[in-house]
């Protein structure tokens, strides 16, 4: 079965050491026991084993922020999708723009981490999006086409793929596309998966570039929006969970 909706996910990023981000879950997990839709938290790599024990008892999903493409080796500083599972991870974000862009990962690499995570039973979160500069060249749709055809994984589905746009010129910028250009870009997205994969309709699609409380409503409630990837505002339990119960999660 396709995942529940809403999908709202929360990318903690760097941000958390190990008794903030047990209380931050804590809290989440006393109103989220059994969410309606589906609730996830991406915490730093430190964090993921102590996070995934807390929230045992929960249906609230915990991530990693990226793995290797590789099972194992000599890769310093690298984690790889085997060991996000080993410490309780169920799933993985890939291709988030402060990886393309601030680490030069191109989507061959990105699909090959797909894969990777895949393999080992791992729900990915394709992060897509344009640029400001492509945005202002109008080449928003060649952008988001060329990332899919080129970054979406082998044995991709909709239970185990989640599809996450976000402009680089929103996120972290408090600036967000109008609702009609979300609209229009989650509905073209929404055709591109249908071609690319069988069931591809039903892959969750969510809208992320400076959500919050305030916004998250009116995006959400976009037929062709399934939910959010929010960044800085899922560090706050409250604040978050506002995100979450305003696209009807519960």
């Amino acid at each position: 079965m396709p995942l529940a909706r809403p999908v709202v996910l929360g990318n903690w990023k760097m941000n958390g050491l190990k008794a903030d981000g047990l209380a931050l879950v804590g809290r989440l997990a006393a109103r989220a026991a059994h969410p309606s839709g589906t609730l996830g938290v991406f915490p730093p790599a430190t964090l993921i084993g102590p996070v995934a024990q807390r929230l045992s008892a929960s249906r609230i999903l915990v991530g990693g922020q990226d793995c290797h493409q590789a099972e194992s080796g000599a890769y310093t500083g690298s984690i790889s999708a085997a060991m996000l599972a080993d410490a309780g991870a169920t799933a993985v974000l890939v291709g988030h723009s402060e990886r393309r862009h601030g680490l030069g990962e191109d989507d061959a690499l990105i699909k090959a981490k797909a894969e990777a995570a895949l393999a080992q039973g791992l729900l990915v979160v394709l992060c897509i999006g344009e640029t400001e500069a492509e945005y202002l060249a109008g080449e928003r749709d060649l952008v988001l086409t060329r990332q899919l055809d080129h970054g979406l994984p082998e044995g991709a589905t909709p239970e185990n793929l989640v599809v996450a746009y976000e402009p680089v010129w929103a996120i972290g910028t408090g600036r967000t596309p109008s609702l009609d250009e979300i609209s229009e870009t989650h509905s073209r997205l929404r055709g591109l998966m249908a071609e690319r994969l069988t069931g591809g309709a039903e892959v969750a699609l969510l809208y992320g570039g400076s959500v919050k409380a305030e916004n998250a409503a009116d995006i959400m409630s976009l037929e062709a929006v399934d939910g959010a990837l929010v960044g800085g505002a899922s560090l706050d339990a409250d604040g978050f969970w506002s995100i979450y119960t305003a696209g009807g999660g519960a």
